[in-house]
């Protein structure tokens, strides 16, 4: 054993124990650590903050997954259209077809990419928006109720110290109140 130096593994431990209050040295008086967790899933699902972000999203990108849809349809027409009539057709009536069609799918195919790059883009950047949000609802809710430790990535949370709910409900409140402190 040895002695004079702990291993990480034991540093770590006597630091967290006494952070916790439960080390040797502790006071007797000491008043235990206030810890929360957070579902940041959740809020990024149910919050009003969030619905509102994929509301406007869906607006902003109305008109675009429109087009996309008219041209996927015009392309299904000219294709059947060129299945159905092609052997019928002069040899370069349909190969001036088929080429129309590559190039139409060719487009579809890059505004397609396109309007996905773009709507992930704007879609990161509205979620962002809400957890910063969330984050600053959440700190005024440590602050205000004196929680030690809030923490919003873990394997497993009881249901006593999860606190997503609060959270929403203070979100709500923000939203509504535009921007005013949760209770």
């Amino acid at each position: 054993m040895r002695t004079g130096k702990l291993s990480k593994h034991m540093a770590l431990a006597l630091a967290l124990s006494m952070f916790l209050g439960l080390g040797a040295g502790a006071k007797a008086d000491a008043q235990e650590a206030r810890i929360a967790a957070v579902n940041s899933d959740r809020i990024l699902r149910e919050s009003s903050a969030a619905k509102a972000a994929q509301s406007k999203l869906e607006q902003e990108f109305s008109k675009r997954d429109k087009a996309l849809q008219d041209m996927a349809q015009r392309l299904k027409s000219m294709s059947d259209n060129i299945d159905k009539n092609g052997p019928s057709m002069a040899p370069t009536d349909r190969a001036a077809r088929q080429r129309d069609l590559a190039q139409l799918d060719a487009d579809f195919q890059r505004k397609q990419r396109e309007f996905r790059e773009d709507l992930n883009q704007r879609r990161n950047e509205e979620l962002a928006a809400v957890l910063d949000r969330a984050n600053k609802v959440i700190k005024q809710i440590a602050e205000q109720q004196h929680y030690d430790l809030i923490v919003q990535e873990a394997v497993y949370v009881s249901p006593r110290i999860d606190i997503t709910d609060q959270v929403l409900k203070a979100l709500a409140a923000t939203s509504q109140t535009g921007g005013a402190s949760p209770n």
